[in-house]
């Protein structure tokens, strides 16, 4: 097992199990099966709707014996209508509750986007707050109570370009230690990995097979496929491996942590094996040539008339 080790010491494994659209059902099946194939990282968020069962499913797992709390990683994310200063520690105690632990090892703001309180997905400019009203440095500020006060060990970002990591640093008390963002061949985002790389951040990868599986609202036309990829299948079939270990694989070749998402147990077991994938320069090169800056999580879905943001990405 690869670990990165964070500025506060706490050490994160470079391979964690993605929970976003895991259905109803599935997602507690799921983290048992990742425990079980040596899984020490699981990725959760509020929004997701499934941390009760992913909880569930943790609770079985310490009472079994299968992994004790202190052998795991488990993160969570700040949902966006939590940000105003007096609903962020409620927002993470909501999540520990559902979660069933007393903390979490890290804890993320899931976009620096922020909707007012009672909004669950903001679509209309007047159920958004702007960046003066719910300042990001005031929900950090919460965020690092959080951190100060023990419910989370570890706290971070997601989905934040350099400007905004950089508008973030300037007034922080703690950096943050972690920014998850959507990483994989056609979006390699060398210029943040490189920023990170610099600051002592670590990256995470979401969507890193590229998410096929997620709401078709959420896809445009004619999407690209990363498992049916030439070059990737070309690849995968040199080492005898499937198109998402090679995909797993270039993270780990990068330094970076990824968390790919399946409730299929021989899946699971594919992916966390990865590790084992050892990707020549011949290929690295061949994917380095892959790069398009094409996201499937393109962002545009906070971009409504009137409303308060534009860009989210900073391009």
């Amino acid at each position: 097992m690869k670990f990165y080790t964070l500025k506060n010491e706490q050490k994160l494994p470079a391979i964690g199990l993605g929970t976003w659209k895991s259905a109803p059902g599935e997602v507690g099946k799921a983290v048992i099966e990742a425990l079980k194939a040596g899984y020490r990282h699981i990725d959760c968020a509020a929004t997701y709707g499934n941390e009760a069962e992913v909880g569930e499913a943790l609770k079985t797992a310490f009472a079994q014996g299968i992994v004790e709390r202190q052998d795991i990683w488990v993160t969570s994310k700040l949902w966006n209508n939590a940000h105003e200063s007096d609903k962020v520690i409620p927002a993470l105690e909501k999540t520990l509750t559902d979660l069933q632990l007393n903390y979490l090892d890290l804890y993320l703001i899931h976009w620096p986007v922020a909707f007012k309180a009672d909004v669950n997905f903001a679509t209309k400019a007047n159920e958004f707050l702007t960046p003066d009203e719910a300042p990001i440095i005031d929900t950090w500020k919460k965020m690092e109570e959080a951190y100060e006060g023990g419910l989370a060990k570890s706290i971070g970002v997601s989905n934040f370009s350099i400007q905004k990591l950089k508008d973030l640093m300037v007034d922080a008390t703690h950096q943050p230690e972690v920014n998850q963002v959507e990483l994989h061949p056609l979006l390699q985002q060398n210029e943040l990995l490189e920023f990170c790389n610099n600051n002592s951040i670590i990256i995470t990868g979401y969507s890193p097979l590229g998410s096929g599986d997620r709401a078709t609202s959420m896809k445009k036309d004619n999407e690209p496929s990363l498992l049916n990829n030439k070059i990737i299948k070309e690849i995968a079939n040199d080492h005898n491996c499937t198109s998402a270990q090679v995909l797993i694989a270039w993270h780990l070749s990068r330094g970076t942590a990824v968390i790919p998402k399946s409730t299929n147990p021989q899946r699971i077991k594919q992916n966390y094996e990865s590790y084992e994938i050892e990707l020549t320069d011949s290929d690295l090169e061949k994917i380095a040539a892959m790069d398009k800056n094409y996201r499937y999580v393109d962002g545009t879905f906070f971009e409504v008339a009137g409303g308060p943001y534009k860009n989210i990405y900073d391009e």
